[in-house]
């Protein structure tokens, strides 16, 4: 078994070219399939409807990149003098920790530290090292040019994921019926249905409800930027939505990228302060706050098991890995919920059990209870309890139940 998924995971690391578009449209497909089923209820091909969403999210690609283009040059041009500017603003901050490690490495008794002087010779003369650093000037044009490599990449497995989602969205319920039509036995046949049903319904609830909240927060952050006269304010705000699809790293590289701008931007260290506090405030009222009330508790993942999958992924795929780590964690979490071997994983994955306890699901009969409850609970009540039927009525099972 070990060696079967360290194989899996080297194919698939190699493989990340080709997997990452197809993975891609599969997340998408899951999230905008109830947008195409909305439309056929209004009479709508799904062709049209796939098309013209794919179309766009295309165009809001396109005009993200274009305007993002020319800040985000500017701001890796200037990178050097930025760290420049950065490190003049805190010399004084670093000459005073700098002497307070040669106190404590004096106080210790420790190795030589930087600063100490040598005696080598035993002649009680302190020999001064002189060493002498070659710095070679290879100019901007490499980090430029690996940067606009990354995005080409990057584009063009977007692009190709969206033509494949086009496909897919076309399709409709054809690759549900050919699931369900693979499992030999009725049960079977439900059980996959169900499956099928509530990993879509929960992935595209997570990132509608997740697309929803990232572009309150990139909005009140550039805002909130604006109002606090940083330069470039709605990069920050579109930086603020982007980076925030990335648990935990995203915020950490917010608050990073906003805290370097802002010390060469205002006089004082006290007023540079302000623009990195603002976004610490508002992600963390929108992870503590807004997002559990508006993804709410039955989509609650355990943040261990986010941060080991982001970290995982990360390693796997990079940037791109990051961002659909939690899908990955929503889609392995709904699967484990519809299959009774795997719903300790589940268990594991959900969050704090003591938040659940009044929230515990109760199996339906009949009546609207049984609409109103989970999907899982909903098979199970028309497979285990007797049907309602009123005098003269006969009872037709179709083939799957949905």
């Amino acid at each position: 078994m070990l060696t079967f998924l360290m194989g899996l995971f080297t194919a698939v690391y190699f493989a990340r070219d080709v997997l990452l578009p197809i993975v891609l449209a599969v997340v998408l497909t899951l999230t905008l399939l109830p947008v195409v089923r909305w439309g056929e209820r209004l009479k709508i091909p799904p062709g049209i409807t796939s098309i013209s969403l794919m179309v766009i999210l295309a165009a809001g690609l396109f005009l993200g990149g274009y305007f993002l283009s020319g800040p985000v040059q500017t701001m890796v041009a200037d990178a050097p003098r930025m760290a420049d500017q950065i490190q003049d603003r805190l010399s004084g901050v670093l000459d005073r920790w700098r002497d307070i490690t040669e106190q404590a490495g004096a106080v210790t008794g420790g190795g030589p530290e930087a600063g100490q002087m040598i005696d080598a010779d035993g002649d009680g003369v302190a020999n001064t090292q002189v060493v002498a650093v070659v710095e070679e000037d290879s100019g901007n044009g490499g980090v430029v040019s690996y940067v606009a490599s990354s995005l080409a990449s990057a584009g063009g497995a977007v692009g190709a994921a969206l033509i494949l989602t086009a496909f897919l969205l076309a399709s409709g319920d054809f690759y549900h019926r050919r699931i369900v039509e693979a499992a030999p036995r009725l049960k079977d046949k439900k059980k996959a249905l169900t499956i099928i049903r509530d990993v879509e319904r929960q992935i595209s609830r997570y990132l509608g409800s997740i697309t929803l909240i990232n572009l309150l927060l990139g909005l009140t952050i550039g805002v909130s930027m604006w109002l606090l006269g940083m330069p470039m304010a709605p990069l920050w705000g579109i930086l603020g939505f982007l980076l925030n699809y990335i648990p935990f790293v995203g915020n950490i590289v917010t608050v990073a990228l906003v805290a370097a701008v802002a010390l060469i931007t205002y006089d004082s260290l006290w007023t540079a302060a302000l623009p990195p506090l603002a976004v610490i405030a508002l992600s963390a009222l929108e992870s503590q706050v807004v997002t559990p009330v508006v993804v709410g508790r039955r989509l609650e993942l355990n943040q261990v098991s986010q941060l080991i999958m982001v970290a995982f992924w990360t390693w796997l795929w990079g940037v791109p890995g990051a961002i659909l780590a939690v899908p990955f964690l929503v889609v392995v979490k709904a699967v484990c919920d519809n299959v009774e071997s795997l719903q300790i994983l589940g268990s594991f994955l959900s969050g704090d059990p003591s938040t659940k306890q009044d929230e515990a699901p109760q199996k339906a009969t009949t009546g609207p209870a049984l609409e109103s409850a989970p999907f899982r609970t909903q098979a199970e009540a028309r497979e285990d309890s007797p049907p309602t039927l009123s005098a003269g009525e006969v009872r037709v099972t179709p083939l799957v139940a949905e």
